[in-house]
């Protein structure tokens, strides 16, 4: 499996969070930014929007940090992301993210 797969099995490389970290890019920081404060109905602001992937040992978003109960929950049980927990196909943590992405069930599997 890729190491930029996340826990959920979302690609990091195709987050916007990602994408603005690694190009430097400004206005998608402030852009990444609004639209997830708005999603989350939170105060996200654009210096939030630095992260190098959620399974990476290095900068992380806050929320993918110290909020996300996906990756709390896969840190906790010791998997390497959902792929590997036996309770994937029943789990209420993360249906949400695998029955609007299907791409992310795929990853998992990968």
């Amino acid at each position: 499996m890729r190491d930029m797969i996340g826990y959920c099995g979302l690609d990091c490389e195709a987050c916007d969070a990602y994408l603005a970290t690694i190009h430097d890019d400004q206005a998608l920081r402030e852009k990444t930014a609004w639209l997830w404060a708005e999603l989350n109905h939170a105060p996200i602001l654009p210096e939030h929007i630095n992260c190098e992937g959620c399974r990476a040992g290095r900068m992380k978003t806050v929320y993918c940090e110290s909020l996300c109960g996906i990756r709390q929950c896969a840190l906790k049980k010791g998997v390497a992301t959902c792929g590997g927990c036996p309770e994937l196909e029943s789990c209420r943590t993360v249906e949400e993210i695998l029955s609007h992405y299907p791409d992310a069930r795929e990853n998992l599997k990968g």
